[in-house]
């Protein structure tokens, strides 16, 4: 595999979050774009437009942990859809060298990416987004997914998440196409033993989805 690929799709950086893993302070790294389409979603310009985003370089994010790693309890991977993202295992073994633990956030429709990174022990925990009811998926995810694919692709996912439950936990934004009998149907969806986090709706950025300020933030003064 080419790994000049992954590092394209190298799109963002943030320093610090306290949010994004709730108790590590973490930097943020997105991953631009992803197979679904969905309408609702908040980061499209990256999800479906990465190349209107600053690159950050390899070089740049080495630099970046090598100086900051001892503020931080971790790595958190986002998108767009990480899982999706060629020859992805480059950018996560290079994360991997700085020592910390890694969090990713993936829509699940690739288990046998989120099973290789289980098993070669890349990703500490995934934090994966459960868009709504199998049968909402082909309204929730633009087309992209219908509803036996939605079935098929998380009982998967559900199935390691029983083999691995420290690896794993569910969550499910708020969007306007959802009600609370489908967020009640979701948590009828999951493994005995797992609780659902729910996040509030976000409305969707400008296709250009960072602003230059926000360009400026994520790719300036990583390592000074």
């Amino acid at each position: 595999m080419n790994t000049d690929l992954a590092w394209n799709h190298l799109r963002g950086l943030t320093p610090l979050s306290l949010c994004d893993w709730p108790g590590h302070p973490c930097c943020v790294v997105f991953l631009g774009g992803c197979n679904l389409r969905c309408p609702t979603c908040h980061n499209g310009g990256l999800a479906w437009d990465m190349e209107r985003q600053p690159l950050i370089t390899q070089a740049t994010l080495r630099a970046f942990l090598s100086k900051r790693k001892r503020w931080l309890s971790g790595v958190t991977v986002t998108g767009g859809e990480p899982t999706g993202v060629p020859g992805v295992g480059a950018i996560l073994h290079e994360l991997a060298v700085s020592g910390l633990p890694i969090k990713l956030d993936t829509n699940a429709m690739l288990p046998e990416a989120v099973e290789l990174m289980l098993e070669e022990g890349l990703v500490s925990l995934f934090a994966v987004d459960v868009k709504g009811p199998f049968a909402k998926y082909p309204a929730l995810t633009g087309g992209a997914v219908d509803e036996a694919a939605a079935r098929r692709n998380l009982s998967r996912i559900f199935a390691l998440a029983e083999k691995r439950p420290e690896a794993f936990f569910f969550r499910t934004t708020k969007v306007p196409l959802l009600d609370e009998h489908d967020i009640d149907t979701v948590r009828g969806m999951l493994p005995a033993g797992f609780s659902l986090t729910t996040q509030d709706f976000k409305p969707p950025r400008r296709p250009d989805a960072l602003t230059d300020t926000e360009a400026r933030r994520t790719t300036g003064n990583l390592v000074n």
